[in-house]
């Protein structure tokens, strides 16, 4: 390799960002805006750590083992831009560290700890993935957790407007990511050296 090329390759741009992009993170702040919050009693989060053979003074990961930051949904609460009618409760929160809870996203959690997707627990070869994934599913059992048909529970007219204002906040991103392309352009256009 070149020198040339050796300097070229060692230099990052950071990667452009696009308005409209982040959709996504609209889309789940409007179904996490709805969904209520059920914050744990004492023995239910004592009950839950039984479950998940975890301790409360070196709370580890539920799907790999790791040192926990955060607590991730078990079962996704947005699928295809939607709510999928699971809330933020005991029942469907696990003990994760940040690798497995950005890895797995929105997927089922079963799918998604014996795939190959990256850094999931199978790719990163986690020794006890059996007992995790047999604990795991003793969890998903407990609270006989089904989803909650948020539509029926709220008038349609309520219902409709919140996704209309969703998609209109949509739509002002996309306009607003071809202006800033004019603009971006209008600039480089510009530019002296």
């Amino acid at each position: 390799m070149s020198e040339k090329e050796s300097l070229l390759k060692a230099f990052k741009m950071p990667k452009q960002v696009n308005i409209a992009a982040r959709s996504s993170s609209i889309t789940n702040s409007f179904v996490n805006g709805i969904i209520p919050y059920i914050f744990p009693t004492e023995l239910e989060v004592k009950k839950a750590l039984e479950i998940l053979a975890l301790n409360a003074e070196d709370l580890r990961c539920a799907y790999c083992g790791d040192k926990s930051t955060e607590w991730d949904h078990l079962r996704p609460i947005v699928k295809n831009k939607k709510p999928t009618g699971y809330i933020s409760d005991i029942y469907n929160l696990v003990p994760a560290c940040g690798k497995c809870n950005q890895s797995k996203g929105n997927k089922l959690w079963y799918e998604w700890i014996v795939s190959d997707a990256v850094l999931s627990p199978k790719t990163r070869m986690v020794e006890d993935l059996a007992e995790r994934i047999e604990r795991l599913a003793k969890y998903e059992k407990w609270g006989n957790v089904v989803p909650i048909d948020f539509e029926s529970i709220v008038e349609s007219e309520t219902w409709e407007e919140h996704w209309k204002n969703c998609e209109r906040l949509h739509e002002d991103m996309r306009k607003a990511q071809e202006l800033a392309l004019v603009i971006r352009q209008k600039i480089k256009d510009n530019l002296k050296y």
